[in-house]
């Protein structure tokens, strides 16, 4: 029988473990309870004011019975609006509040230092190439989620 450690699974579960109480301690220290899924959202649609949640789930890879409920929990915090969308009234458009840019410019650098906890162990070029390998291994098994990204960040790296 193989080493749990042998199997790519078990250590993508880990890093992510460790992924998430990195944020949640670096964010925390700075007042904010966002979760690292709602810190995507709102990132995502600080970037691109206006889009509809289906598309939101897509570009950060949540289903969309699940996105719905992130949007209801950044929209209770006054950190999204969402609206009607006029071309098809049953898609709603989101957009960052005054409220949702003023805390992600507080939490940036708290996020920042979370990603930089995660990979503490390794040299800069080793980072470098573990982003790159991992982003190669997401890229080329995408199709195996429940909730696969889709837009530009699906493309293979090489």
């Amino acid at each position: 029988m193989s080493e749990m450690n042998d199997k790519p699974g078990h250590l993508a579960r880990r890093f992510q473990q460790i992924a998430v109480a990195a944020f949640h301690a670096e964010v925390g220290a700075v007042g904010s309870d966002l979760t690292p899924v709602q810190y995507a959202a709102l990132a995502e649609i600080a970037a691109r004011p206006g889009m509809d949640q289906a598309t939101l789930a897509g570009r950060i890879a949540l289903d969309r019975a699940t996105i719905t409920g992130v949007i209801d929990r950044l929209e209770k915090k006054t950190f999204l609006s969402r609206e009607v969308k006029d071309e098809d009234r049953r898609a709603r458009v989101l957009r960052i509040t005054e409220e949702g840019l003023r805390v992600l410019d507080v939490i940036e650098p708290a996020v920042d230092a979370a990603q930089k906890a995660m990979l503490a162990g390794l040299s800069g070029a080793e980072a470098a190439e573990f982003m790159r390998l991992l982003a190669k291994a997401i890229a080329a098994a995408n199709d195996l989620s429940r909730a696969p990204l889709r837009g530009p960040a699906t493309e293979t790296a090489e």
